[in-house]
Order: C-alpha cells, then sequence, then structure tokens
C-alpha cells in the first residue's frame, strides 16, 4: 500500500475544512515528523467541483486507489437537487470503501455526559442506504403529494462491515453492541443482522449483545464504561456517530477513517482520514475553530504508514493532542481560549520534542 517515500492524496475543501486542513499538513511536515512524505494536492472546494463537473473528485479517488492514502478536508454538499452534490458519496463509492470509523474517546478534562468513559467505536456501512438512493415525488389523484426512495444494501457490504465489526472489537478486547432495526426491516435491515450474527459465530470469543438501533441509542446513556463497537447501517452510523463523539464532549474530538479492503486478504487497501464535522462557515477565517480532529486524522493516516518513523509519527501525535488538552490549553468550543494556530503551534512543539527525546533514547 506504500511507497519507498509514501505519498499522500491531499483533499483540500471549503470553509473552515480548508483552514483546519492546512493546520493538520503543519504537523504532518516532514521536518516534524521525521517521516518522508510526497503530497498530491486535488482542490474539491465547491466552485472547482462545479467547474469540472466533479472530474476533479473522480481524479482524487483514482489517485487514492493508487497511494492507498488519503486526507481530505470537510466540504460543502449543495442543497439544489440537479448540483454536483456529495463528494463524500462519489469518493466512496469510487474508491470502492465499505467501512467508516469513528471513535468516540475521552478528552482530557472534558466532563463526557451519562456513563460513557471508554472509547465507543462506530463501524458504519462507507455506501449505500439512504444515501445515493433513487427519490422522486408524485401527487395523488386527491391533490396529495407522496414521495418515495428506493435504497439498498448489498450482501458483501453488510458482510465486510460484521466481519471489521467483529475484528476490531476483537483487537481492542471491545464488546459488540447495537445493531439494525431488523424487527421492523426483516428482509432489507435483516440481511445486515445475519451478517453480523455469521461473524459472531466466526469469533466466539468476541462479546456479543445485538440490540434494535433505538434501543442501542438508549442504552448508550446507560453504559457502565465498557469499550463497545457499535455497527451500523450507512444512514443509522452516521447518526450515531455524532451524538457518541457528543458525549464525549465534541465532535472535533476523533478522526474518521474511510476504509476499503483487499477482497483475497481483507486486509485495508485503501485510508480516507477526515474530520467528521463540517466547514462551519460562522467560524471561518476566524482563527478560532479547533483543529483537533483534522490533526488526529493525519495521525491516524500515519498509522497505516509500514515505517518504523510512521508510527511513532502517529503515537507522537496523538500524545501531544491529548497532553495540550489536559494542561488546559484549549480551543473556544472546549472552553479554552487558544487560537487554532496557536494550538497547532502546540502540538507541534511537543511532537518535535517528544521525537528528539525517543531519539535520544534509541
Amino acid at each position: 500500500m506504500t511507497e519507498t517515500i509514501p505519498t499522500i492524496a491531499i483533499m483540500h475543501g471549503d470553509q473552515t475544512g480548508e483552514e483546519l486542513l492546512l493546520e493538520s499538513l503543519r504537523v504532518l511536515d516532514p521536518s516534524v515528523i521525521r517521516q518522508p512524505l510526497n503530497f498530491a494536492h486535488f482542490d474539491l472546494g465547491l466552485e472547482n467541483r462545479r467547474r469540472t463537473n466533479n472530474q476533479i473528485v473522480h481524479d482524487a479517488a483514482n489517485a487514492t486507489l493508487k497511494t492507498g492514502l488519503a486526507l481530505k478536508a470537510a466540504t460543502i454538499t449543495p442543497e439544489t437537487a440537479g448540483d454536483v452534490g456529495s463528494p463524500n458519496a462519489i469518493l466512496r463509492t469510487a474508491m470502492n470503501s465499505q467501512v467508516i470509523l469513528r471513535i468516540g474517546r475521552r478528552i482530557p478534562n472534558i466532563r463526557p455526559i451519562g456513563g460513557v468513559h471508554a472509547p465507543i467505536a462506530i463501524v458504519r456501512m462507507a455506501v449505500d442506504d439512504a444515501y445515493g438512493a433513487k427519490e422522486w415525488r408524485e401527487m395523488t389523484e386527491t391533490g396529495d403529494e407522496i414521495a418515495y426512495r428506493t435504497s439498498r444494501i448489498s450482501r458483501s457490504i453488510s458482510r465486510a462491515v460484521s466481519e471489521f465489526t467483529f475484528q476490531y472489537a476483537k483487537k481492542t478486547g471491545a464488546r459488540v453492541f447495537g445493531g439494525p432495526k431488523f424487527t421492523v426491516s426483516a428482509t432489507y435491515e435483516g440481511m445486515f443482522k445475519k451478517e453480523l450474527d455469521a461473524a459472531a459465530r466466526r469469533h466466539p470469543e468476541v462479546r456479543y449483545q445485538p440490540l434494535l438501533i433505538d434501543a442501542t441509542f438508549a442504552l448508550l446513556l446507560q453504559t457502565n464504561g465498557e469499550s463497545l463497537v457499535i455497527p451500523a447501517l450507512n444512514r443509522d452510523g452516521d447518526l450515531l456517530s455524532d451524538f457518541v463523539l457528543q458525549l464525549y464532549g465534541s465532535i472535533a474530538g476523533s478522526e474518521s477513517l474511510v476504509l476499503g479492503f483487499d477482497e483475497n486478504t481483507s486486509e485495508v487497501k485503501t485510508v480516507m482520514a477526515e474530520a467528521p464535522h463540517g466547514t462551519a462557515p460562522a467560524l471561518q477565517g476566524k482563527n478560532i475553530a479547533n483543529p483537533m480532529a483534522m490533526i488526529l486524522a493525519g495521525a491516524a493516516l500515519l498509522g497505516y504508514i509500514d515505517t518504523p518513523e510512521a508510527r511513532q509519527a502517529s503515537r507522537a501525535i496523538y500524545e501531544s493532542v491529548f497532553e495540550t488538552i489536559h494542561e488546559g490549553k484549549k480551543t473556544p468550543d472546549l472552553g479554552g481560549q487558544m487560537s487554532s494556530i496557536e494550538f497547532t503551534d502546540e502540538v507541534i512543539r511537543r511532537v518535535v520534542s517528544k521525537l528528539e527525546v525517543w531519539s535520544a533514547l534509541g
């Protein structure tokens, strides 16, 4: 998946999405992390997507299929029908992505809601379901208007999400918790449930507590602090991940990974790392948006580069981000007074220091 010098496809975005991407790239500078990197830049800002009729999105996806690595800024999805639509949907389909992984975790000195304190991972379908579904409206003879939607999920994606869920739970010592609303949708959502049950049989050592999606939401506020992995349909996972991240204090507290797998080995083939939040236009140009999630996205991406330098850099960034917050150095959304740039400067200072010390220790 990596080259002699790994290449990361950099997908530029809109508003604060672009501003925070630039902060993340400051941290990923090879002079900071001691890992040589090449960057291939693609402008996925709304105007360029319109100008190229989304060709730039396909170019970025093709580059990621070659390099295996991408870092994406938040982008605007226009609300008008017939416009360029969501670049995320195009990217995930074009890159043959199957899983979106988002992990809610404690943010130092930030009080979580309810009993949560151990990590909660959301393993979400990356494609299909309500996203990209065919939609239309029809008028009835009585003058009422009816809206329809035809969505789909596939056996292959259901199986990939289920298998990854149990593998990740085994790796992290977590319990698989939740699932789809299979009692109401026995054919559609029931297919996903059957694949989850099959994965449970393949991994009997993993604790498995299947629940309907509504019960999953409710019981998350009564957890005993145990690490959980929650498998979800695309739409359910979108809702769940925002909810779970906010339980820990901020949607900017974690990275988001879009994963594609090798069909023969089930190993990760492509990784697109991004922040789970949007473009926050109200914060644009104010230098106060929290760069934490985008910085962690870069750190996560380094974890998929098979060199000692990349692995050390990944750990150093994670530790530096959380140590900075632990010492009360935070952006305003977390109750602090640091600017976006000042927060990044502090993370960079700590990363450089850690890598220097670790190098001296051999």
